[in-house]
């Protein structure tokens, strides 16, 4: 585990160490949605801007997360659509949104099968247009 001066750092809003130990067993087992998008967003691919994988923020782990424009994004698969699990993000989200974060959703379909769609979006987001 990583020093408590990286846990206790600003970006991941109080999240426990057990929250860490999760957020590196699902970078080590992301979905093939997740890996697609991964390779664009890695490495300042997407308008120069940082992005983190797996992220832990609180109580949650965000699938991406830029820091520098305070925006999560996540890909659900079709557990998603099920009425609990519509809950829990909707909790999810509402407590990202009391962080000052945004959240932007994409499908796994999206990502596997309109990339193209999904990366202008995200490039409008980063520039401030988040229609």
């Amino acid at each position: 585990m990583r020093t408590n001066r990286i846990i206790e750092a600003e970006f991941f809003f109080g999240a426990t160490p057990e929250i860490f130990r999760r957020a590196g067993e699902l970078r080590k087992n992301m979905t093939l949605a997740e890996g697609v998008l991964w390779n664009h967003l890695r490495l300042k691919q997407m308008k120069g801007f940082t992005f983190r994988r797996q992220h832990p923020i609180g109580n949650f782990i965000a699938d991406f997360y830029c820091h520098k424009m305070r925006l999560v994004i996540e890909v659900d698969g079709s557990i998603h659509n099920i009425e609990e699990v519509k809950e829990r993000d909707e909790g999810r989200e509402y407590m990202m949104k009391e962080l000052r974060l945004s959240i932007i959703r994409f499908t796994n379909n999206e990502v596997l099968n309109d990339i193209e769609n999904v990366l202008m979006k995200i490039e409008k987001h980063l520039s401030g247009d988040k229609r």
